[in-house]
């Protein structure tokens, strides 16, 4: 039984030391912060509702290695983040810009709650509510002619 726990426990512990920290040089502290602020912006295009910062899959991993290169070159901030959109496209910002291929996904949300606003008051402003009973009146047409 000893054998058998020293086994897995062995088995779990070399998984763990298989986790690799990414560690990457820079010449200054802005550098570093330029990364990080890159990093939280860039949506990893595998995992698709995760920053590339959060993200543990390879794709990530080479992107976080390619903003760090371009930061080491000189690179400014949008100049790496065009050459990611310019490759991954408007999906890889995680605040992507306002164009006609992509009013839908801006403004669908507000026009549905408009609509639904609309419809709420339309149907709220046709009832009538008698003080004396506490009676709801609809001046809806349907109900009054189906005689209710």
């Amino acid at each position: 039984m000893k054998k058998f726990a020293l086994i897995i426990s062995i088995l779990f512990f070399a998984q763990l030391a298989e986790a690799v920290i990414e560690t990457y040089d820079f010449d200054n502290e802005e550098q570093e912060q330029l990364y990080y602020e890159i990093i939280n912006e860039l949506r990893c295009p595998k995992c698709q509702n995760q920053t590339i910062a959060d993200s543990d899959a390879p794709l990530s991993r080479d992107l976080r290695f390619i903003v760090q290169q371009k930061i080491k070159v000189g690179e400014t901030k949008s100049q790496i983040l065009t050459y990611m959109q310019e490759r991954y496209g408007d999906f890889v910002l995680y605040d992507p810009p306002v164009q006609p291929a992509n009013y839908v996904l801006w403004f669908a949300p507000l026009a549905i709650f408009l609509i639904i606003l609309v419809v709420v008051i339309s149907r709220v402003g046709r009832r009538k509510v008698n003080p004396a009973t506490g009676d709801v009146e609809s001046k809806d047409i349907h109900s009054k002619e189906k005689g209710e």
